[in-house]
């Protein structure tokens, strides 16, 4: 047994549903909001595994961005109030360019999305007039096309300068209360995502068209999460590094239902904010 299978087998998880994609022929899209009338949301279809979630607190001293694909790192937020638009730029901002900045090694770091999720039972994501619910399918941010198109978009006529060096999109992601036990976030170990697994689907919004990876199941893929996150703890999640020189690349993710959560659990409210961090060289 090598090293890396012998420190799993000392961890403890639990057997929990995934959502990945199903088998299909087409190329997978989705919109982002309700089509014209006789159009599917999405030409799409889910087909939920049985997988092993490891806790990975026990390990997260060891986890490393640039070899699983993710980082939980303390971080006490001076922030009041996370529904305070005003205060999340002017506070919480500063706050993750200088976190991503530390752990990446970065020299500039800009923040350009956030996303706050609030559970709300029977709701579906992106559903008109609902909040942002959690992101239950396994998928990855951005893709080979997508990143640099990303960076484009943001950046206009110095795009070409940017993508000249490395450049990582590092999501932040953190629960707005905690102990969080509701719809935790599952990452994949990016050393045992295999290019196969992963499936480019489009993102249809109203005035433009993302790209992003669904994913398909392969036994040879470990799951990670860390049960009962408080709100000073975050995740450092890598959704697509430029290099190519033998570190994590991308780790899918996913919120999955935690089979050993309590019935009357509060739901889950989250946040995430959505970088890049640019290297000098």
């Amino acid at each position: 047994m090598d090293q890396q299978s012998e420190t799993i087998s000392r961890l403890s998880g639990v057997a929990a549903d995934l959502v990945y994609l199903a088998p299909m022929t087409e190329r997978p899209h989705s919109y982002t909001y309700d089509p014209p009338a006789g159009v599917a949301r999405t030409n799409t279809a889910n087909m939920p595994h049985r997988v092993t979630v490891y806790d990975a607190r026990p390990i997260a001293a060891d986890l490393s961005l640039d070899r699983e694909g993710f980082e939980l790192v303390e971080q006490r937020s001076a922030v009041r109030d996370f529904y305070d638009e005003d205060e999340l730029r002017r506070v919480y901002y500063p706050e993750v360019e200088r976190l991503v900045a530390q752990y990446t090694g970065a020299s500039r770091v800009i923040i350009f999305d956030h996303t706050i999720r609030r559970r709300q039972w029977g709701a579906e994501d992106r559903a008109a007039g609902m909040p942002r619910q959690p992101a239950t399918r396994v998928h990855n941010d951005y893709t080979e096309r997508s990143a640099p198109q990303r960076i484009r978009d943001l950046a206009g006529e110095g795009a070409d300068a940017l993508l000249g060096r490395r450049y990582e999109f590092i999501n932040v992601w953190r629960p707005i209360r905690g102990p969080l036990r509701d719809a935790p976030l599952a990452m994949c170990d990016a050393r045992s995502v295999s290019p196969g697994d992963l499936v480019a689907s489009d993102l249809i919004y109203r005035d433009r068209k993302g790209e992003i990876y669904l994913m398909q199941h392969n036994p040879k893929q470990r799951w990670y999460y860390v049960p009962e996150m408080r709100v000073d703890e975050v995740l450092l999640l890598k959704c697509y590094d430029s290099a190519r020189d033998g570190r994590a690349v991308l780790s899918p993710h996913g919120a999955f239902e935690d089979p050993t959560a309590p019935a009357d659990v509060l739901p889950r409210e989250s946040i995430e904010l959505r970088t890049i961090a640019f290297h000098s060289a």
